[in-house]
């Protein structure tokens, strides 16, 4: 029998992956969510716009669900909450950004009477038998929060994403001292982020774009394009103020960047001046020289506003050679193709393109060995769990809490849906729980799985060939057809003796049917696709998807 003051740690997101981080604190009837969010689909999930974690498991046990705290308002973290109140009511806890970048995301989704709740960093949220106190952090967006959850075994620390920024853009300082203190009282567990271990020394301050960008708007004389995060507040703000130093009028130009600067704007984020912003309609009133266009699309995304400018389709700017276009991100892993095709474009119209390469002009938002380091140092903590990566990437972590005196022991790299079970001087693996990914196409949430991506990438790479034939209910014989339609597979009119020898064969098989009285519709689509697959990988060496569509008069 578990003892009553076991805790347990199930991660269902965020563990042997980027995005999609959502993590379970159980004790006793409670349990307690951090982040609830989304992640992009992989290539072979065609047609998929976004992937969220599965929450079998927080369904089945939705009566003990006390709340979900938030550590930052970056769509990893919280994209995936839309979903899940779709079945699960909670009340939400997160710094006052988070929340309105939320309520936002809300409205898209005509979710209302959403239980919010905003929170101050030093705050402590009483969350039936647990308690959780939000500590300030440094990330790419403003209002970070680090959490520390107070369990009856012990302290349980989450950084959420973060880097040690002695120079922040809001002035506001990781709380070092607050997670030392933490430490010398005595920490249970450490949850850490592992996206950078890979990289050794110090993450660059965030200001050091802004110098960047300062010495580039100074020697450039005419249209600046700057395409980076929507949720990069921070990079935004020096945007603007390199903007406004300059004498630049500033046009937005996304979905994502409009919605998430007006956010920002409205509850004080952002510092423009009241004649910096203007419509993007009004944008050729004004000399090239002064006019900065922020945009979104640094990852490449084909509809995006970046992708549409670079390849002319934008509505409303057109490429000149003049322009200076600033990319001012680093590309997701997977996403390399896609951003390098854009900068292509770009190039091949005459425009000068900078990026991480070339330039000062991203710095990553997640801290590095010599951080990760001294947050362990600080935090001193019993048991390690690293999170928040590829499973390289806590390998890594897990290897530099190692070189730092962590018995191997005592550290854990798990998978999505592994349970930690911990006491006051012990921790394992107990067990798991459902968690995977699911995906979400449209208004459909959940409903395309494996047959359909399977049939998609079939369709994708082979084609389709649909055979249509009528017969008669009564007698079972053909009045009509076969008639052959090709999707995908050959052109058809350039293969009329393919085409004619896929109807003769379909005849010859219905015949043939006929001939034994097989009437079953199943039978006799079973058949044709038979036929028809060995003999056109015999002729042709190709696998199309064949669909015999049969019609009763």
């Amino acid at each position: 029998m578990r003892k009553p003051n076991n805790v347990k740690i199930i991660p269902l997101g965020g563990m042997g992956e980027i995005g999609k981080n959502i993590t379970v604190i159980e004790q006793k009837d409670d349990i307690v969510l951090i982040d609830c969010g989304m992640t992009f689909p992989e290539d072979e999930m065609l047609g998929i716009d976004v992937v969220i974690p599965d929450i079998t498991y927080l369904f089945k046990n939705k009566e003990k669900i006390r709340g979900i705290v938030l550590t930052h308002g970056h769509e990893d973290h919280i994209g995936a909450i839309p979903y899940i109140l779709q079945k699960l009511n909670l009340p939400i806890y997160g710094t006052k950004l988070t929340l309105g970048l939320l309520e936002n995301k809300f409205k898209e989704h005509k979710l209302e009477n959403v239980n919010l709740n905003t929170v101050k960093y030093g705050d402590k949220i009483k969350l039936g038998t647990m308690e959780v106190e939000f500590i300030k952090t440094s990330h790419s967006i403003p209002d970070s929060a680090a959490l520390a959850v107070y369990t009856s075994a012990g302290v349980i620390v989450h950084t959420g994403d973060f880097k040690v920024d002695y120079t922040p853009i809001d002035g506001d300082i990781i709380d070092l001292i607050r997670l030392g203190e933490l430490g010398s009282k005595g920490v249970l567990a450490l949850m850490a982020d592992s996206t950078n271990a890979e990289r050794p020394g110090f993450t660059m301050s965030e200001r050091t774009v802004g110098n960047t960008f300062r010495e580039i708007f100074q020697n450039h004389k005419h249209r600046i394009i700057v395409a980076t995060f929507a949720s990069n507040v921070h990079r935004i703000q020096q945007i603007i103020d390199a903007s406004e130093e300059n004498n630049r009028k500033i046009v937005l130009s996304g979905r994502s960047m409009l919605n998430t600067t007006s956010v920002a704007l409205d509850l004080g984020y952002i510092r423009i001046k009241e004649d910096t912003l203007i419509d993007i309609n009004d944008m050729n009133k004004y000399p090239d020289n002064e006019l900065t266009i922020i945009t979104t699309g640094s990852q490449g995304e084909p509809m995006s506003a970046l992708s549409r400018i670079a390849s002319s389709d934008h509505k409303r700017i057109q490429l000149q050679p003049e322009d200076l276009v600033i990319i001012s991100a680093t590309p997701i892993p997977g996403n390399e193709k896609t951003v390098s095709k854009v900068i292509n474009n770009l190039v091949e119209r005459g425009t000068e393109v900078i990026f991480e390469a070339l330039a000062d002009v991203h710095v990553s938002g997640h801290a590095c060995q010599e951080e990760l380091k001294l947050i362990h140092t600080l935090v001193r903590p019993k048991f390690f769990i690293p999170v928040h990566g590829e499973y390289r990437h806590l390998k890594k972590h897990a290897e530099i809490a190692r070189s730092l005196g962590m018995s191997k022991e005592d550290i854990f790299i798990l998978e999505n849906g592994d349970v930690l079970e911990l006491t006051k001087d012990k921790a394992h693996v107990s067990g798991n729980v459902p968690a995977g990914n699911i995906l979400v196409d449209g208004l459909g949430i959940g409903d395309v799985g494996n047959i359909v991506l399977r049939d998609r990438k079939h369709l994708s790479e082979d084609g389709l060939i649909v055979i249509v034939v009528t017969m008669s209910k009564r007698e079972g014989k053909v009045i009509s057809g076969p008639d052959i339609i090709s999707r995908g597979f050959v052109y058809v009119r350039e293969s009329e003796d393919l085409m004619e020898e896929v109807r003769n064969l379909v005849k010859d098989v219905l015949t043939e049917c006929e001939r034994k009285r097989i009437t079953d519709w199943a039978t006799l689509k079973s058949n044709i696709r038979d036929a028809l697959r060995n003999h056109l990988y015999g002729k042709i060496k190709r696998n199309p998807m064949i669909l015999p569509i049969i019609m009763e008069v």
